[in-house]
């Protein structure tokens, strides 16, 4: 191994390195009932009833933490495209934990008809637009990011000499997610604050579209001869 591939192999792990503790960070934030501990049995089951949006918060930090995971293995030495674009995958993360938890636990909130606590109060359609517009953004920022790094991925394969094909499919999955956010931010901001409530669901239902990616990445490896 040369001493210029023993140098990329550092600096590519002294990334990953930041980038795992950046995504930790997040985590703390999310934490059930922040830095209060609970001095009686009733605040601990309050606290405890954080849990669902919690589990949901975990999944979607741990989703888009695992995309650069799998990033590294087709992108595995360092270079300066794939340095920038990792610290902006960190910066959207911190900026997307705050709607991200808002989001989910104002959800469970509602839907266990307030026996799930939530912090966040959404008083109005304002509000909820407000939301799910910064929601979208952020979601289409991470996943955008995401969809760059493996474009990047493809780029610098088909210059070594390699097949880009498996980063160009990983690349199809994060299209996907990059797509919904934007469409789900959208209409949102269309919808007029006087719509009824059900079409205030419609943004969010947006995302259910998600199962596209199987199928899609199904159709590209077999148009593609991909095992």
């Amino acid at each position: 191994m040369s001493l210029t591939e023993q140098r990329e192999g550092v600096e590519a792990g002294r990334l990953d390195m930041f980038v795992d503790g950046a995504f930790a960070f997040t985590l703390t934030l999310l934490v059930i009932g922040g830095d209060v501990v609970p001095d009686s049995a009733a605040a601990l089951l309050d606290m405890l009833g954080g849990i669902p949006a919690f589990a949901v918060c975990f999944w979607m930090i741990a989703f888009f933490w695992h995309g650069h995971v799998r990033w590294r293995r087709r992108c595995p030495r360092a270079d300066s495209a794939g340095l920038w674009l990792s610290m902006l995958l960190v910066f959207f993360a911190l900026i997307f934990v705050y709607p991200l938890h808002m989001m989910f636990a104002s959800l469970f909130n509602m839907f266990s008809g307030g026996r799930l606590p939530s912090r966040f109060r959404l008083a109005g359609a304002s509000e909820i637009r407000t939301l799910l517009v910064v929601y979208g953004i952020a979601f289409t920022c991470m996943a955008g990011t995401l969809t760059l790094l493996f474009g990047h991925a493809a780029k610098r394969a088909r210059r070594e000499g390699f097949s880009p094909l498996e980063a160009q499919r990983e690349q199809l999955v994060w299209i996907v997610p990059a797509v919904l956010g934007l469409a789900s931010a959208l209409a949102a901001l269309l919808l007029p604050l006087s719509a009824p409530p059900v079409l205030w669901s419609l943004p969010g239902f947006l995302y259910v579209l998600m199962f596209l990616i199987g199928p899609l990445t199904t159709r590209f490896r077999r148009r593609h001869g991909l095992a």
